[in-house]
């Protein structure tokens, strides 16, 4: 979720006027039976509550990118457990043609091959954070001794600036809740970046010695450690050195024992990464993972191995009912690593992904006609 693009547009800035608006918008019904019909979409109703009669349900194959089309979705974070992919991400819910986001809820889907995708009822909204005002920006959940724990961006309801909460479930789809009573992160923490917004994106990874860290933020890149109950800090606020043009959307990932952190570069935003043998670093800067997402001016991604076969998940604006920066979708692509360890540059297709199988990493494909590639 971009905050940078504020210094530009102050519309996307929180405060009474737009809150005003957005409740007025939160008031009307939600009917998504098909993509003709997200042109219309609203925000859900402020006093709606989750209910024990919602139950998951299948979603038709949409043979390709992106992956799902009957809701506008944004800031994808994946947990990959026990042969199932667990997509998590924001729902953006702004009606054409307004350009602002409109973000009350968290989503929450699941997969045995990266194809065939189930929907959860909503695990998480802001209101299971009392302490919250708005915003449910961009998340990620991790388990840690079986429990799982969500780790979300939000606007705070009474410190100025986003804050980072964590709620915590049994089981991977909840219902979630939330696991302090009080944020983990606010914007007083960190009084570097002369901004409300630099408390965002968080991403959490837990290194070979079961020592947890929490990296997040926009225009710098911030970490600390966790205690093993993973709601609170282990020590000061560090920040990362060495990530050309940070933004935000930071995403740590480790393949042949080197670490990874991705981020979004710029604005609009392309992908770049770095590479470290250690969380606590040095970070090498590597270069671009991806180039700008087509019709969106962010880009947030999740990276993992899933059955053998390496997948960046990412989001675009190319719903044609009025996909924009503002309702944004879903996409997965493939992801190749170089004998270096180096990651490929990764191509945008509107194919996106075939069937995942249990196999050997599969090789980097030939290159496909430039009529078969999105680009951004």
């Amino acid at each position: 979720m971009l905050l940078t693009y504020m210094k530009v547009n102050p519309s996307r800035t929180t405060n009474p006027s737009a809150s005003t608006i957005g409740l007025a918008a939160g008031l009307l019904a939600a009917t998504l039976a098909s993509p003709a019909a997200l042109a219309q979409q609203t925000a859900p109703k402020p006093t709606e509550q989750k209910t024990t009669e919602q139950k998951a349900t299948a979603l038709p194959v949409t043979g390709g990118n992106p992956i799902f089309t009957h809701k506008y979705t944004a800031d994808p974070s994946a947990l990959v457990k026990d042969g199932t992919v667990y997509i998590y991400a924001g729902h953006d819910e702004a009606p054409a043609p307004q350009e602002r986001y409109v973000m009350h809820e968290w989503l929450c889907f699941s997969s045995q091959d990266m194809v065939h995708w189930t929907e959860h009822p909503s695990p998480l909204n802001v209101k299971d954070f009392a302490w919250a005002k708005d915003d449910a920006w961009a998340s990620q959940v991790i388990e840690r001794n079986g429990k799982y724990y969500w780790y979300a961006a939000v606007e705070h309801g009474t410190i100025k600036g986003k804050a980072i909460g964590v709620a915590v479930s049994d089981s991977p789809t909840g219902p979630f809740k939330d696991a302090r009573g009080s944020a983990l992160i606010t914007n007083d923490m960190t009084t570097e970046a002369k901004i409300s917004w630099d408390d965002i994106d968080p991403t959490v990874y837990i290194d070979g010695n079961n020592q947890a860290y929490l990296f997040w933020g926009n225009t710098i890149c911030y970490y600390a450690k966790l205690k093993p109950n993973m709601t609170e800090l282990d020590g000061p606020i560090k920040k990362v050195e060495g990530l050309k043009n940070f933004t935000e959307a930071p995403w740590i990932h480790k393949h042949n024992g080197w670490y990874y952190l991705s981020y979004a570069y710029q604005f609009p935003e392309k992908m770049a990464y770095a590479m470290s043998r250690t969380l606590e670093g040095p970070w090498e800067y590597k270069g671009i993972l991806n180039e700008i997402a087509g019709n969106s001016n962010t880009n947030h991604q999740a990276i993992i191995d899933f059955k053998g076969q390496s997948y960046l998940i990412y989001h675009n604006g190319a719903i044609p009912t009025a996909g924009s920066s503002y309702r944004r979708s879903v996409c997965i692509d493939y992801l190749y690593y170089n004998k270096d360890g180096t990651m490929k540059r990764v191509v945008m297709t509107s194919e996106g992904v075939k069937p995942a199988q249990q196999a050997a990493p599969a090789t980097t494909p030939k290159q496909k006609p430039a009529s078969a590639v999105r680009r951004g």
